[in-house]
C-alpha cells in the first residue's frame, strides 16, 4: 500500500518542481516540511520564512496567508497526482476482488476514512476553500471527473453486470452514494471536534446500509 501522508507526497513534488523562483521554490519546500513535522495549525508563517530564509513579509507578499501557501502546493500537487492516487485506491478496492458491491463499498469507505484521518488539517483547508472559492472548486472538480468519476463508474458498471446494482444510469447512481458519503468524511474531519464514539468497522456499516436502503428504493 503506497503512503496516506499527502504531505509526503507533496514534499517529494515540491522537490521536484521547477515552475517556482529559486525563493519561491525555498519558501514552499520549507512550508510543506514544517507541516509535515508539527501539522498545519502548529506552524506559523514566521517559522517558514526563518526556515527559508527570506522575510516574514515576502511570504505574505507572495501568497498573502498560510492557507494560500498551502493551496499553492496542494492544488498543483492534486492536478498532477490525482490519476496515479484514483488508480491506487481502487487497485486497493478492486472491485473484481470484492464479493460484491456491499463489500465494494464498504472497503472504499474504509479505505478513504484511513486517508483523511491521516490528512485531516489538510483537508479541512481544502473543504473550506473549497466551498468558497469558485475558481479553486472548478478547476478541481474538472480533475475529479476525469480521474475519480471514471474509475466509480466502472465499478457500478462491473456490478450492475453482476445484478448488485439497478439499472439506473451512472450519473444516478453515483448521486444516490457520493454526497452522503462524503459528507460523512467532511462532518467527521472538517466540522467535528473530534471523531464519534464509533469504531471505523461501525460507522462504515452505518453508511453502507443507508446508502443500500436509498439504492434497494429504485429496484
Amino acid at each position: 500500500m503506497s503512503s496516506d501522508n499527502i504531505l509526503d507526497r507533496m514534499l517529494a513534488s515540491a522537490k521536484q518542481s521547477k515552475k517556482e523562483t529559486a525563493r519561491q521554490q525555498r519558501i514552499l519546500q520549507s512550508a510543506v516540511s514544517l507541516f509535515a513535522e508539527k501539522g498545519y495549525a502548529n506552524t506559523s508563517t514566521s517559522e517558514i520564512a526563518k526556515r527559508s530564509g527570506v522575510a516574514e513579509g515576502t511570504i505574505f507578499r507572495h501568497y498573502g496567508t498560510k492557507e494560500n501557501l498551502l493551496l499553492a502546493v496542494i492544488v498543483p500537487f492534486l492536478k498532477e497526482s490525482l490519476p496515479a492516487m484514483a488508480q491506487e485506491v481502487f487497485e486497493e478496492v478492486n472491485p473484481a476482488k470484492q464479493a460484491g458491491f456491499e463489500h465494494f463499498l464498504r472497503a472504499l469507505f474504509l479505505n478513504r476514512l484511513r486517508f483523511f484521518r491521516e490528512n485531516k488539517e489538510i483537508f479541512r483547508v481544502v473543504v473550506k476553500e473549497f466551498v468558497y472559492r469558485d475558481e479553486l472548486r472548478n478547476e478541481l472538480m474538472a480533475h475529479i471527473q476525469r480521474d475519480i468519476v471514471v474509475y466509480m463508474f466502472r465499478a457500478m458498471d462491473y456490478f450492475k453486470a453482476k445484478g448488485d446494482l439497478p439499472d439506473l444510469p451512472n450519473e444516478r447512481l453515483l448521486k444516490l452514494i457520493f454526497p452522503y458519503v462524503f459528507s460523512q468524511f467532511v462532518i467527521r474531519f472538517a466540522l467535528a471536534s473530534e471523531e464519534p464514539p464509533i469504531s471505523d468497522e461501525e460507522e462504515a456499516e452505518s453508511v453502507v446500509r443507508f446508502v443500500l436502503r436509498g439504492i434497494e428504493g429504485y429496484r
